[in-house]
């Protein structure tokens, strides 16, 4: 009778089970392959939100600003103050933000004492990690838009 070894019963037993010493690489491929997206989708998301938040509020705080003004020059200069501190608070590229007023009843010289003024700030948000070149990085945002509405006073720019 032959006696066996135990170091060479064992690597026989390697030999055989192909599925051996795998499981982490397998567990760190799977792993890095699911994770990425999932960050990427997080990041994303989360720079969607911060920019919606800054268009609705932008949107909403320049009706207010207009609505509350004295003149057309004192609403001007507010669009202006307002504007560029959600531009810079929400981290915006002012090179891609859209403002646009509009008056109710339609025809209105905007703003109009009694008038309902809609506000609309537009704005497109690039996706991460997209890069610059071959204008890849306009085909790849997202578009953003927030609308308020407000009601000017009856009294707007009366002295």
């Amino acid at each position: 009778m032959r006696r066996s070894s135990p170091s060479t019963d064992a690597d026989a037993a390697d030999a055989e089970d192909g599925e051996r010493g795998s499981a982490a690489l397998e567990f760190i491929l799977v792993g890095m392959l699911l994770l990425v997206p999932l960050v990427y989708l997080v990041v994303t998301l989360g720079l969607i939100q911060g920019q919606a938040l800054g268009a609705d509020a932008g949107a909403r705080h320049i009706a207010r600003a207009i609505s509350t003004a004295t003149d057309e020059s004192d609403a001007r200069d507010r669009i202006h103050d307002v504007l560029a501190s959600v531009v810079d608070e929400y981290g915006m590229d002012a090179a891609t933000v859209d403002l646009d007023l509009r008056c109710h009843p339609t025809g209105a010289v905007c703003p109009e004492p009694g008038a309902t003024l809609v506000v609309t700030l537009r704005t497109r948000i690039p996706l991460p990690l997209v890069p610059p070149v071959f204008g890849l990085d306009g085909l790849a945002s997202i578009p953003v838009e927030a609308t308020s509405a407000q009601k000017v006073s009856r009294f707007w720019g009366v002295e």
